[in-house]
């Protein structure tokens, strides 16, 4: 047995745990969940916990059902909000087949792959992701409009304010899992703030977004209020993104920085961003995946609807962060299109996918966009070659359906799955009469 799997069992015993999670995540990244008392662990580590996939989202036909949760002992921690009685632990799994190859329909695998083709190459991947969300004082389940908690603005500090209670205790709990946090706010929106995570490598990072989530809402839930994630709640309010910083790294070394370069960005750099752009069509249905999503996008503001790139520039899809003087290891580049209700090991992968095809093909670099791209008319961003995202999931389920870029990362299955359930959710939207309609139509036709 391990060192890692030794200090686990050996933490059980002294923290008094009495009940650990296995985690893992379905294709549409919701978090799932089994509990195993400590004696099993042991055989846990060496065989798995056995399941019913067929049960889980996009996992598996009823004929290949059987399937194994394989805990990682290197993500064990104690769950901060579990206060009483005997302590609880989780640790994240990796899904296996009963003859131990990993599962086709396993995100997080899908993430792995994806990581170790990069690290084929010499490239290890790092994110840094600056999640928003909402709180409510209520749970609107009915889907009548909720109510924030707060009607603060950006960067506001209200005494007693709620939000800034909520952070600290939020992040309190945060970094008690070893999730370190960088900064934290309040957003544009009422009720709407931004915890920002410290960079990691990608797998780390997608970990610590599923449990960035569980936390969000178990702190919500702990002082009667509510969360999420939802990416756009208000029609007049910002919606939530996920802004995510990244770079590549060769050994030590930081694969984006060139000094001397424009915004010191090295060819790679360049490369990155440029397959970034190219693909961003196909895999727009990964990043947002939701029909929700696309509310956000074409909503303005600081959301991205359209293919551009540009330094410091906030419409633009892809941003080159400000250069820091003397800190070429924190070159990087800034996604904007994600939002926080994406899947995170699928979105990573895609976004890694697509860089990577950038870096490996040699994609040229298109013509930087220096104006805010909201505030130019179509007629103009078409003289610019500047494209539109799609403009809803239906769109983006067309262009996803003929990429091999996007079939190749995530597999036939998972592929096939993602994107027939993403159909199934755009007929069953497409279904529905809005408040809109009746209140436009009603009193006058």
């Amino acid at each position: 047995m391990g060192k890692q799997q030794d200090f686990v069992l050996r933490a059980l015993e002294e923290r008094d745990v009495r009940f650990v999670r296995l985690w893992f995540t379905d294709v549409l990244g919701y978090l799932k969940s089994v509990a195993v008392a400590p004696a099993e662990l042991e055989s846990a580590f060496a065989e798995g916990i056995g399941f019913d996939g067929s049960a889980i989202e996009g996992f598996a036909r009823v004929t290949e059902a059987d399937m194994l949760a394989l805990p990682d002992p290197s993500t064990f921690q104690i769950l901060p909000w579990r206060t009483d009685g005997p302590s609880t632990g989780r640790m994240f799994c990796d899904i296996v087949m009963p003859d131990g190859s990993p599962s086709y329909a396993d995100p997080r695998y899908v993430l792995k792959r994806t990581l170790s083709n990069a690290a084929e190459k010499g490239f290890t991947f790092y994110t840094h992701p600056e999640i928003e969300f909402y709180l409510f004082k209520d749970n609107p389940v009915d889907g009548t409009e909720p109510t924030p908690v707060d009607s603060s603005g950006y960067f506001d500090h209200t005494a007693q304010s709620m939000g800034a209670d909520f952070r600290r205790e939020a992040i309190t709990m945060l970094e008690a899992m070893g999730i370190s946090v960088e900064y934290s706010h309040h957003e544009g929106g009422p009720g709407q703030n931004e915890i920002d995570l410290r960079y990691a490598d990608a797998l780390s990072t997608a970990d610590n977004i599923m449990t960035f989530r569980t936390v969000i809402r178990e702190v919500a839930l702990s002082q009667g209020i509510w969360a999420s994630f939802m990416p756009k709640p208000f029609t007049e309010h910002p919606g939530s993104g996920m802004h995510t910083h990244l770079s590549l790294f060769e050994g030590d070394v930081n694969a984006f920085y060139e000094p001397g370069a424009e915004y010191q960005l090295s060819k790679t750099g360049r490369s990155f961003i440029s397959g970034v752009l190219r693909h961003a069509p196909e895999i727009t249905a990964v990043t947002n995946q939701w029909v929700n999503s696309y509310k956000r996008l074409i909503g303005g503001g600081e959301a991205p609807a359209h293919i551009a790139w540009g330094h410091n520039n906030r419409s633009a899809l892809v941003r080159v962060p400000m250069y820091k003087p003397l800190k070429g290891q924190s070159t990087r580049i800034e996604v904007r299109s994600l939002d926080a209700a994406c899947n995170p090991y699928l979105a990573f992968a895609v976004i890694l996918a697509a860089g990577m095809k950038g870096v490996e093909e040699g994609y040229e670099l298109p013509r930087e966009a220096e104006d805010d791209v909201w505030a130019l008319t179509e007629r103009e961003r078409k003289s610019l070659g500047i494209d539109p995202l799609p403009e809803n999931l239906d769109e983006a389920i067309g262009m996803a359906e003929d990429s091999e870029l996007l079939a190749e990362t995530l597999g036939e299955h998972v592929f096939d799955f993602f994107l027939r359930n993403k159909r199934a959710e755009w007929a069953a939207y497409r279904e529905q009469v809005t408040a809109y309609e009746r209140s436009r139509m009603l009193p006058v036709i």
